[in-house]
């Protein structure tokens, strides 16, 4: 059973060490992957066709092994933001995170064969990541996603483009909690859930990834980023639902409570306080396994690759790329260009032609 897997011992990793950010992107992806099969199906339909473990290695999804779905494929795109931020910050001597994102995700809207109501739509289209044929593949957008950035309208904290609580916004926060940025990683994730997604607890939950992403990124343990996010968390309007799904994860992962027994109290994982519930609870009681806390959060259905998204964001930022199986990352789709993603946020923001470049400064 899930329940029986035993910890792995790892390497001590160093503040800010490059299998961190490798973890982060790559544990965030092989997550993704290991769910998109089963999204959609509940715990029991997943038993019934995979076993009483459940699902416990890749399978096809997309008429492929290892395939990605847009919340990888969305979260290259956040980070191409970041680094496209930091070079218009050293290069122009200002920054607009939320407009440079924003311009990000137009690029993955082009990707899906899609326009915006935008007058700068195709002044944006340019830099190396569109240029990647493997991401133009649709796998399965989300709907208020989709709606919200074809209407060519920036959603912001002060001006909600809707009242979607969906995971579509935490599902790719992730690399705002890598970027050395002045913003801070929960800003820059709340921020860019918000460009999405109006309602405060989905922009919250991911700005509650990022920073907690951001204190592993720099060595904290688990359990001091959960505390310390908390505080920032309690400073912010409306932030009850999610404080709400942080304690509830921390109190189960501290009671003996059987995992699949205790991921029923969360929900399905639709909305992004569930979404954030589970994947924290999962990462707690992985007891430093990878595998164990992914397949976990996977095998809880419903949202699956989300979960095993944010999951592995998570896991993998603490424990580096080093925890993650090697035979579901020789299987993972555009593998290499997640690790050049986490390798060029590693490197910062150089202040190079050859740099600008690559990430322009728009």
């Amino acid at each position: 059973m899930l329940t029986a897997s035993s910890p792995r011992s790892h390497a001590v990793l160093a503040p800010r060490d490059i299998a961190r950010y490798r973890g982060c992107l790559l544990g965030g992806a092989v997550g993704d992957a290991l769910g998109a099969p089963v999204e959609f199906h509940s715990p029991e339909e997943i038993r019934k066709q995979y076993g009483p473990d459940g699902i416990t290695d890749m399978v096809e999804a997309f008429g492929r092994i290892g395939a990605i779905t847009d919340d990888t494929q969305m979260s290259l795109f956040t980070a191409e933001g970041m680094l496209r931020a930091g070079v218009r910050r050293k290069r122009l001597g200002h920054y607009d995170p939320v407009t440079v994102l924003h311009n990000a995700y137009m690029r993955w809207l082009y990707t899906q064969g899609e326009r915006a109501d935008n007058p700068d739509f195709d002044r944006v289209q340019d830099g190396w990541l569109i240029t990647v044929k493997e991401l133009h593949a649709q796998r399965a957008p989300g709907k208020s996603v989709m709606e919200a950035l074809k209407s060519g309208r920036v959603g912001t904290i002060s001006n909600p483009i809707n009242e979607s609580k969906g995971a579509g916004g935490i599902m790719r926060a992730a690399p705002a909690g890598l970027a050395m940025l002045p913003s801070g990683p929960f800003e820059l994730g709340r921020d860019s859930a918000a460009i999405t997604h109006g309602d405060p607890t989905a922009n919250l939950a991911a700005g509650c990834l990022s920073k907690i992403v951001g204190y592993l990124r720099d060595a904290w343990s688990l359990d001091r980023a959960i505390q310390e996010t908390v505080r920032v968390l309690q400073l912010e309007r409306n932030h009850e639902e999610t404080l709400n799904a942080i304690k509830k994860a921390q109190e189960l992962a501290w009671e003996n409570v059987e995992p699949r027994e205790a991921l029923r109290a969360f929900g399905k994982g639709w909305v992004a306080d569930e979404a954030l519930g589970i994947a924290l609870y999962c990462a707690l009681v992985a007891d430093d396994s990878f595998e164990r806390g992914v397949l976990l959060a996977v095998n809880h259905g419903s949202d699956a690759d989300t979960l095993g998204a944010i999951t592995g964001n998570i896991l993998g930022t603490m424990l580096g790329d080093g925890a993650i199986p090697r035979h579901w990352l020789e299987n993972l789709e555009l593998r290499d260009v997640i690790t050049t993603m986490a390798d060029d946020l590693y490197k910062g923001f150089e202040n190079t032609e050859e740099w600008a470049q690559k990430y322009p400064p728009s």
